[in-house]
């Protein structure tokens, strides 16, 4: 299995690179989004990849961050939601977009996608609900381990792809302070994507506070 490749870009198409890797050349299919955020021809990068292998046919795809792959791994386990789907989805919402749209059940946001229809966007909804809260969990990890990635990229990212771990991390922490308190998975995930979503660079205890707001019974 290819997890993982660090090599300078030989060239770059609409949805894929060629990334040459000590004489060897991958080619690497990736989201819009992380392919707007890739540097030059020329340039050295480095991407988390997943291996797809089928009787006629081998692709590998490529993320900037191991909670980005998580996302497409966790994507492609929905029927009807393929490799190409699962980066649609990735490219018109970005991770932290996908987690905040299943937390907050709309379906809406993962139809914005190109190629996505109503019927599989409810189905990703559904299926994921109470999924999405264990890769919002590992988020912090996850971010740590992106650094080692980023120290070997010569050209540094952009400055938003920058600032996720430490929002992901204070939504991590969040989560797991509010399943302390006794909330279901589901609903403390989708009352601090809720919270996150309306307060921009919150901390954690912003978070908890905030998502126990919005847990307090009505009424």
């Amino acid at each position: 299995m290819i997890g993982k490749i660090t090599g300078r870009i030989e060239y770059r198409a609409a949805d894929h690179l060629l990334i040459d890797v000590r004489g060897v050349g991958y080619l690497v299919y990736c989201s819009d989004r992380t392919m707007a955020a890739l540097p030059g021809v020329g340039e050295v990068t480095a991407l988390f990849t997943d291996l797809v292998v089928r009787e006629d046919l081998m692709q590998l795809f490529g993320f900037q961050t191991l909670v980005e792959k998580e996302w497409h791994r966790l994507l492609t386990s929905v029927q009807g939601v393929g490799a190409k789907a699962s980066l649609a989805i990735l490219g018109t919402l970005g991770p932290d977009g996908v987690s905040r749209a299943i937390a907050l059940g709309d379906w809406n946001a993962v139809k914005a996608a190109k190629g996505i229809g109503p019927k599989i966007a409810q189905r990703v909804v559904l299926d994921l609900k109470d999924k999405a809260p264990s890769v919002m969990a590992m988020s912090g990890t996850l971010a740590e381990a992106q650094g080692e990635v980023e120290a070997e990229v010569l050209e540094p990212l952009a400055p938003v792809a920058r600032a996720a771990p430490a929002q992901a991390s204070a939504q991590s922490e969040a989560l797991s302070a509010l399943g302390n308190l006794g909330y279901s998975p589901g609903d403390a995930a989708s009352a601090v994507a809720q919270a996150a979503g309306e307060t921009e660079g919150a901390t954690t205890p912003d978070l908890i506070r905030a998502a126990l707001k919005l847990l307090a019974p009505k009424g």
